[in-house]
């Protein structure tokens, strides 16, 4: 059995964007998420795929019963937990849109900022890869704060990605130059000095941030710092290995 899932054939016609949604026990969040994402990309050609990374609450059937109230919704079950990189891989293996939006299934990025990065990545010139949001009046605890700004500031200064704020979960690249990229846990945390990486260009910006109103955090601030002293050491490595060719030219 394959590791990730193919493409789902389909009839209907491609999706401009696929929205990628990864939630692991996210009950109370998740079906108010996906109707405020349908709502902020309504007129558009878009798709919606929730990932369910084997939740243990009813996650996946509370999403399952609003496929006929939001046509667009496609919903994928992995069958051991992951993580919420491999979700979010998932969700772009399976995506028929050229461009990918991600969004954190607390519910704490604001689907209404998802469309005007979507638009910057479209407005930008051929080598900008990505659009990550910047979140502004971030609504977490001061001790979630104070750590996410001494990782963001570690990883700027090591890896010089110009990123300020790399865990903000809101997102829009493009599904090509993601398959481009080396897949390692965590990977979703370090996407622009990836994209750096492969020649592609990055451009940030600000987005809202709101309050967790359901659910629990799937992260501490020591489990987090654990697991960054390893990425940070891989992505710099693969950084050192980088060689790129310059324009490549058909003879």
């Amino acid at each position: 059995m394959p590791l990730d899932p193919p493409t789902i054939p389909t009839a209907s016609p491609a999706p401009q964007v696929s929205v990628v949604v990864p939630v692991f026990n996210e009950a109370g969040a998740a079906p108010d998420l996906a109707r405020e994402i349908a709502g902020a990309f309504a007129g558009q050609t878009v798709e919606i795929l929730f990932v369910d990374d084997c939740s243990r609450d009813d996650t996946r059937e509370r999403l399952a019963a609003l496929k006929s109230e939001i046509p667009t919704l496609r919903l994928l079950a992995h069958s051991a937990n992951s993580g919420q990189s491999r979700a979010v891989r998932t969700g772009v293996l399976a995506a028929r849109g050229d461009i990918i939006v991600t969004l954190d299934g607390d519910g704490q990025n604001d689907p209404a900022d998802a469309p005007k990065l979507v638009d910057a990545l479209r407005a930008g010139p051929p080598d900008l890869a990505l659009v990550g949001g910047e979140r502004v009046k971030r609504q977490d605890n001061a001790a979630k704060k104070i750590a996410s700004r001494i990782g963001n500031g570690v990883r700027r200064r090591l890896l010089r990605d110009t990123a300020n704020d790399t865990g903000c979960g809101l997102k829009a690249f493009r599904r090509e130059a993601f398959l481009r990229l080396p897949y390692f846990d965590h990977i979703h945390r370090y996407l622009p000095a990836l994209m750096l990486r492969e020649g592609y260009t990055t451009l940030f910006l600000p987005v809202g941030h709101r309050p967790r109103t359901s659910g629990a955090s799937k992260y501490t601030n020591l489990g987090r710092l654990w697991a960054s002293a390893s990425d940070l050491a891989g992505v710099m490595w693969l950084q050192s290995r980088a060689r790129r060719p310059g324009p490549v030219i058909e003879l």
